[in-house]
C-alpha cells in the first residue's frame, strides 16, 4: 500500500476582514500519497496558498486535521517541519547574504553540521545550475536565480516533501520553463514528494501527475489533468457552413448521433462539444456531405483546464478571483 504523505479531514481556516468572516478554507478533505507531484491550481483567492500555510504549519487551522509526513500539524509543528522544505512566494534569502554562506546556514538552522552543510550546498549548487551566480550577494540575482536560489534552501535538509506556493509568478517565460524543469527533475531523480500551488494552467497541466482544483476554498475536482479534460470538459469541434440551413442540418445531425454533446449552431456554424473529437470528425464530416450540408471548414481543439474550470463553475479560471480571501492571505503573510 502506498503511503500517505499529507491527510486532512475538515480542513478550515476562516478571517476576519473587519467585521465580516471569510471562508478561505471550507473542510478540505483530500490525501497525497509519498512521491506524487501534485498541483493545486485556482484562481487568485481560492485558498491555495492558507492550505500551505495550515500544511506548513504556518497557520493554524479554525477547524479539522491534517496530518504531513506522519504528524498532526497541530500537535507536532517541529516534528513536520523537519520532514518539509517549502518555498513561498517572496524570496526566503537575505539580500545582502551570499547565495552559497545562505546555503550553508540555511543547513545549520536544520541541525547539519557545517561539512555536512557545505557539502549539500556544494551538490545543490550543481545540480541547479548556481555555480556562477553563489559568490554573489542575493540582492544582485535575477528572478530566476533567486527563484533557483529558493528552491535550493527548501532542499538543503533533503525533505521528503516539498512545497511551492506559486513557484513561477513573476518569471518570464524562459526562467519559467527552466524551473520547471529543475522541480521535474527532483521529483524524477530524487522521488521527491512535491505540492505546488499555481494559477497557470499551462503550468499545472505540464508537470503535475494529478490536480485538485479549488474554487472558494473547496475542492471541485480531483484527477489527472487528462482525466478532468476529457470527462469534464471534452473537445470542441468548429464547422462552418456557407448556407444557414446546412448549420440546422448538421446541428440536428449531430444531437441524434450524439445526445450527450453540447451543440452550439450560430449563423454559418456550429459548435460541438464532446469527448474524442479527433476520432468523431472524420466520419461527421462524410455523413454531413452524404446529406447535402458540406463544410467548409473543420477545427478540432484540445480541451485545457481552462475548459474544466469553465464546465464546473461556468467562468473561467483566467478571470476569477476572490478579493476578499486574497487580500487576508496577503495581510496574514505579512
Amino acid at each position: 500500500m502506498t503511503a500517505k504523505m499529507i491527510e486532512t479531514h475538515g480542513l478550515t481556516r476562516h478571517f476576519k476582514v473587519g467585521k465580516e468572516t471569510v471562508e478561505a478554507v471550507r473542510g478540505l478533505d483530500f490525501h497525497i500519497n509519498k512521491g506524487e507531484l501534485v498541483a493545486l491550481l485556482g484562481p487568485n483567492g481560492a485558498g491555495k496558498s492558507t492550505t500551505l500555510r495550515m500544511l506548513t504549519t504556518l497557520l493554524p487551522p479554525t477547524a479539522g486535521t491534517a496530518a504531513v509526513a506522519g504528524y498532526d500539524i497541530a500537535s507536532n509543528p517541529r516534528q513536520v517541519r523537519q520532514h518539509i522544505g517549502y518555498i513561498g512566494q517572496g524570496n526566503g534569502a537575505g539580500h545582502t547574504q551570499r547565495g552559497r554562506e545562505e546555503l550553508i546556514t540555511q543547513g545549520r538552522f536544520y541541525g547539519l553540521n557545517k561539512k555536512a552543510a557545505t557539502a549539500r550546498a556544494d551538490e545543490l549548487i550543481e545540480a541547479l545550475d548556481l555555480a556562477a551566480v553563489t559568490g554573489r550577494n542575493v540582492g544582485t540575482l535575477s528572478g530566476g536565480q533567486r527563484r533557483r536560489l529558493d528552491i535550493a534552501m527548501g532542499l538543503i535538509h533533503e525533505p521528503e516533501l516539498l512545497f511551492l506556493d506559486e513557484p513561477s509568478t513573476g518569471l518570464d517565460p524562459q526562467n519559467r520553463a527552466n524551473l520547471q524543469e529543475q522541480i521535474q527533475r527532483l521529483h524524477t531523480t530524487r522521488g521527491t514528494t512535491i505540492v505546488l500551488t499555481t494559477h497557470y494552467l499551462e503550468e499545472a497541466d505540464a508537470m503535475a501527475e494529478r490536480v485538485i482544483v479549488v474554487d472558494h476554498g473547496r475542492i471541485i475536482a480531483d484527477d489527472t489533468a487528462q482525466n478532468l479534460k476529457n470527462n469534464l470538459a471534452g473537445d470542441r469541434i468548429t464547422l462552418t457552413f456557407g448556407e444557414a440551413s446546412h448549420t440546422i442540418i448538421a446541428a440536428e445531425h449531430v444531437t441524434r448521433l450524439r445526445p450527450q454533446a453540447a451543440v452550439t449552431p450560430t449563423a454559418g456554424s456550429l459548435t460541438i462539444r464532446t469527448i474524442g473529437g479527433p476520432e468523431l470528425l472524420p466520419s461527421l464530416l462524410r455523413d454531413l456531405d452524404d446529406q447535402g450540408a458540406k463544410a467548409q471548414s473543420a477545427e478540432v481543439v484540445r480541451p485545457t483546464l481552462d475548459d474544466v474550470f469553465l464546465a464546473l463553475t461556468g467562468r473561467s479560471l483566467r478571470e476569477s478571483t476572490n478579493t476578499d480571501v486574497q487580500n487576508a492571505e496577503q495581510e496574514v503573510a505579512a
